[in-house]
């Protein structure tokens, strides 16, 4: 797994991208006041830096987070919506407006996060999760034990690859739904592949109680820790 176990866990927004009308801090109070009501980690960057900012932040209503998807609900009477670009596709949003900044966020290893406000493109968050000092060390030792790397994820297929890029991993699955992930470690044991998952989230507990062995970070959720046959006491 990608976020938590090869990165630190802790997204930051790095950017906000607003289009024409809006402005950077009417839109990241908006957003961390509907946010405050998700336990995502990217909902939680958002929070964090409204809150470094001093932000008043409002009580969302109408709250509702449709799982691997994103959030919607009402904040100051305006009708929020924030995730995948896919996401607002299925909503009926047109986002062609922020597509390019998008594009290059993505290749630079961000996750853009759509906002919409009202049903029109308000802006992209750049939400970045800086890869662990020790992850690079790891993934040269077990490529030299001989150790098929893959590198799974939730997030764009495009910010996926630039991760991996940096780590030298060459196979990716990404675009995985929570619900989808041990599906993947399915695959490869019917492969003849003997499995090890590595992950830190709830998201990933089915997949750590599918593989042979289940290695869970030690600073991660609960119920990944329950599922894993090991538990890693240091991040």
């Amino acid at each position: 797994d990608k976020t938590g176990t090869l990165t630190e866990g802790r997204p930051a927004v790095t950017a906000i991208r607003p289009t024409a009308g809006f402005s950077e801090d009417d839109l990241l109070r908006l957003a961390a006041s509907l946010e405050r009501g998700s336990e995502h980690p990217l909902a939680d960057a958002i929070v964090r830096a409204a809150n470094e900012l001093g932000m008043p932040l409002a009580q969302p209503s109408e709250f509702d987070s449709p799982v691997g998807k994103g959030v919607v609900g009402q904040v100051d009477g305006r009708r929020l919506v924030l995730g995948s670009g896919k996401f607002l596709h299925e909503l009926g949003i047109d986002t062609r407006s922020l597509d390019a900044d998008a594009d290059a966020l993505l290749g630079d290893g961000a996750t853009a996060i759509f906002m919409a406000v009202d049903g029109q493109a308000a802006a992209i968050f750049a939400i970045a999760d800086p890869i662990k000092a020790t992850t690079p060390d790891a993934v040269i030792a077990l490529k030299a034990e001989g150790v098929r790397l893959v590198m799974m994820t939730g997030d764009n297929r495009t910010t996926a690859l630039a991760v991996a890029r940096k780590l030298g991993i060459d196979e990716v699955e990404a675009e995985v739904l929570p619900q989808d992930k041990a599906a993947v470690v399915e695959k490869f044991r019917s492969e003849g592949r003997k499995v090890a998952m590595a992950g830190d989230g709830v998201n990933d507990a089915a997949a750590l109680a599918a593989a042979e062995v289940g290695i869970a970070m030690g600073a991660g959720s609960d119920v990944a820790i329950e599922s894993a046959g090991v538990t890693l006491l240091k991040g």
